[in-house]
């Protein structure tokens, strides 16, 4: 674990050392206020609570993480960096969970930086800080599981712009996938168990139950297993690029 970290700190550190680290987080917060205040109207709905916060977090991440993602290895790939990094006496598999948990602070500081609002709703109320707590971890275990997938995505391909593109397709997949947009169209033929089956990948369906203040185990797992499935499948894809 302590390769891991050394990896997870020479990333995080390069997140800094350029302007995209600033330009992500200003851009999150500036569309977390826009959407919680505008499109979620938090001062008219008039009640003590984040949901207008929460509610639109899937869609902030849809665009967000996939586009510090994309470079993860995309990068490293065309910069022909891979090799050098490959070859550091430090195993594959803390490589790639060292480059991802990385990517994943860097959202938790994000995330962490909205703490303004929440000091904005226990001035204006008497929020249960217990469902907002349960909100922001769900937040951040979302966040692993967008940051996983598009992590992988980046592994496919030297072109950022299409791990971005491709990123945010497959992200779009798991968010919509509990939504009656999706469930419908396989109702009307499917059986119940399958529909259920794909409802249950939803990111929404998850995370929503979790912003209701219920800290479901069976959540955790899902989004825990869905990280590692992804994570396995980067370091696969990593393996055979390399060996290609």
């Amino acid at each position: 674990m302590s390769k891991t970290f050394v990896i997870m700190k020479r990333e995080l550190t390069s997140y800094f050392a350029t302007p995209l680290a600033y330009v992500f987080i200003v851009i999150f917060l500036f569309l977390a206020g826009v959407f919680t205040f505008y499109l979620g109207l938090f001062i008219e709905r008039d009640h003590a609570d984040l949901r207008a916060f929460f509610d639109f977090h899937p869609w902030l991440y849809l665009l967000l993480i996939p586009a510090i993602s994309m470079r993860l290895w995309a990068e490293e790939r065309k910069s022909g960096t891979i090799e050098f990094l490959m070859s550091l006496p430090v195993p594959f598999g803390a490589t790639v969970l060292g480059k991802f948990l990385a990517a994943w602070a860097f959202t938790a500081i994000a995330l962490f930086l909205t703490f303004p609002i929440w000091l904005t709703v226990n001035y204006l109320g008497d929020p249960d800080n217990g469902v907002i707590l349960a909100g922001y971890v769900g937040s951040l275990f979302m966040a692993g599981g967008y940051l996983a997938i598009s992590s992988c995505i980046s592994a496919i391909t030297k072109n950022q712009i299409i791990a971005f593109v491709t990123g945010v397709v497959v992200c779009f997949i798991f968010t919509i996938a509990g939504q009656p947009l999706v469930t419908d169209f396989f109702s009307g033929w499917a059986p119940d168990w399958v529909v259920e089956l794909i409802a249950s990948f939803s990111f929404s369906t998850h995370f929503d139950a979790i912003t209701e203040g219920v800290i479901d185990v069976r959540d955790l797992i899902y989004f825990s297993t869905l990280i590692a499935l992804f994570l396995y499948a980067n370091a696969v894809v990593i393996e055979f690029k390399k060996a290609s």
